[in-house]
C-alpha cells in the first residue's frame, strides 16, 4: 500500500501561528494548529513554535511529510527563504533564513517561504479557477498586496512587488513607512481607527470597534469607511490600468464591514475606466482566516 503524503502550510501572523495539515496537490485543510507568535523572542523562537505545530499535525495522520510552506510577514527572497527587509514584523526577524532553518528542524523536510499576502494570493486563486492576472489586497493594520501575472507570482527587487499600500498620494496623512498620502494611511485598521478618533472625540481600541459603530448607524464611523472604500477603489483601479490585472481578491479583518466599503469601492473603480470598458473585478477571500496556511502549501510548487 503507497504511503499518503503530506503537506504543512504555516502562517506567521502578528499575534498567532496557524499551521494546516493537507494531502500533497490537495489544498483540503486536514486538520489545523494554533499559537500565540513569540513576536517579541526573536527568529528562532518563532521557528521553534512553527516547527512544534507541524509535528503535532503529523503526529495525528499516519504518512510521510514531504514538504512545509510558510507564509509569513516582510520580504522574503524566494530562492532561499532569507528575510530581507521586516517591514513592520517582528523583532529579531530580519536574516531569518526560513526555509533552511525550519528544515533543520524538521528532520530535513523541504521548506519554501515567502510573503504572506503573497501565499494568501496563491491559496484564494486555488478557488478562483487560476485567473492570468490578479491582484490580492489585504487590509489589515496594514495594506498588503500581492500580483499574479501570466500565471507566476511577481516578486520584484529587494522591497518585494504588489506593495500597493503604499502607493499614492491622498492627502497629508502619515503613513506608517514614514512617508505621506499613502493608501495604507488612508483605508488600513489602524488609519481607520486613527481617523475615527479625530473626527468623533472618542477612543477606540481598534478598527473592529469603528466597524461595530459604522454598521450600528454611526455617521462618522460610516462616513471613515465610506472614504476608506473610495480610496481602495482608486488605488486599485490605477492598479489595474498599469499592470493590467482583470481580478483583484480582497482579504483582511476590515472587510467585516464590506457592507460600508462595497459601495464606495465599486463606484471609485467605475470613475476610473480602463482602456476596456470593463473595469477590474472584486472578490472577497472565500477562504478566510486559513487562506494564507493553505496557499503557502502551494508555494513547494514554485521551485
Amino acid at each position: 500500500m503507497t504511503e499518503r503524503k503530506f503537506r504543512a502550510g504555516v502562517d506567521i501572523g502578528g499575534t498567532k501561528i496557524l499551521a494546516v495539515l493537507c494531502a500533497e496537490h490537495d489544498p483540503t485543510v486536514l486538520a489545523t494548529a494554533t499559537a500565540p507568535t513569540p513576536a517579541k523572542a526573536g527568529g528562532a523562537s518563532i521557528l521553534d513554535t512553527s516547527a512544534a505545530l507541524v509535528r503535532a499535525l503529523t503526529g495525528r495522520v499516519d504518512g510521510e511529510l514531504v514538504g512545509v510552506g510558510v507564509g509569513a510577514a516582510g520580504v522574503i527572497d524566494p530562492a532561499d527563504g532569507v528575510v530581507v527587509n521586516t517591514g513592520n514584523a517582528f523583532d529579531g526577524w530580519a536574516g531569518t533564513a526560513i526555509n533552511a532553518d525550519l528544515s533543520v528542524r524538521l528532520g530535513g523536510v523541504p521548506v519554501r517561504a515567502d510573503n504572506d499576502v503573497n501565499a494568501f494570493l496563491l491559496g484564494e486563486l486555488a478557488e478562483a479557477g487560476r485567473p492570468r492576472h490578479a491582484l490580492a489586497v489585504t487590509i489589515g493594520t496594514g495594506v498588503g498586496g500581492a500580483l499574479y501575472v501570466d500565471g507566476r507570482l511577481l516578486h520584484g527587487g529587494p522591497t518585494g512587488a504588489g506593495e500597493i499600500g503604499h502607493v499614492g498620494d491622498f492627502g497629508p496623512e502619515p503613513c506608517s513607512c514614514g512617508r505621506t498620502g499613502h493608501l495604507e494611511a488612508y483605508a488600513s485598521g489602524t488609519s481607520l481607527t486613527r481617523r475615527y478618533a479625530h473626527a468623533s472625540g472618542l477612543v477606540v481600541p481598534d478598527a473592529g470597534a469603528v466597524a461595530d459603530a459604522a454598521l450600528r448607524g454611526d455617521p462618522v464611523a460610516v462616513e471613515v469607511f465610506e472614504r476608506a472604500g473610495q480610496y481602495l477603489g482608486s488605488a486599485i483601479a490605477q492598479a489595474g490600468g498599469l499592470l493590467g490585472v482583470d481580478l483583484a481578491i480582497l482579504g483582511g479583518g476590515v472587510l467585516r464591514a464590506w457592507p460600508l466599503l462595497e459601495k464606495p469601492l465599486l463606484a471609485a473603480l467605475r470613475a476610473q475606466p480602463l482602456l476596456s470598458d470593463e473595469p477590474v473585478a472584486i472578490r472577497r477571500s472565500v477562504l478566510g482566516e486559513r487562506a494564507v496556511a493553505v496557499g503557502a502549501t502551494a508555494l513547494l510548487d514554485y521551485q
